[in-house]
């Protein structure tokens, strides 16, 4: 390596990773929306909801059929949390579901264990789109991909 100073971030180790990545294989055999997970290690210059439309937007998540794909953004640094949905999964869930649900859920990601807080909200966000939007085996397909993202 040519310069060993500019090391990648290494925020969890691969079975974590792993970890996360299953629970969102898991969650979206359900349903035909999307989740994704960004995590980053520092968001200094704006509002985690504001940084969280932005990447959600550059990962083109608002391409899916149905526009109900959603985004976990993490600076774990910052320990600043998000949960973006686009407008579809907004629409069919209704306001209440985003000021309360998601608040109860992003509660248990700032835990001293982040990836079963991450695992958890994963899997609730399954849960509310497999009833929003069921899975239909016909003509389903994964139309995001599932790793984890990882910024700066």
């Amino acid at each position: 390596m040519l310069f060993p100073f500019f090391k990648k971030k290494t925020f969890f180790t691969d079975a974590e990773k792993q970890r996360v990545v299953e629970a969102i294989r898991n969650a979206e055999h359900r349903t035909s929306g999307e989740i994704r997970v960004y995590v980053e290690s520092r968001n200094t210059y704006m509002d985690p909801m504001d940084r969280a439309a932005e990447i959600f937007y550059n990962l083109k998540m608002d391409k899916t059929d149905e526009r109900n794909a959603v985004l976990l953004y993490i600076a774990v640094k910052d320990k600043q949390l998000a949960l973006f949905g686009d407008e579809g999964i907004y629409k069919a869930t209704g306001a209440e579901y985003w000021n309360s649900s998601v608040k109860s859920m992003l509660k248990k990601v700032t835990a001293d264990d982040i990836i079963a807080g991450m695992v958890h909200c994963v899997t609730s966000i399954g849960e509310t789109l497999s009833d929003k939007f069921p899975y239909n085996k016909m003509d389903d397909k994964n139309q995001l991909p599932d790793e984890i993202v990882f910024g700066k």
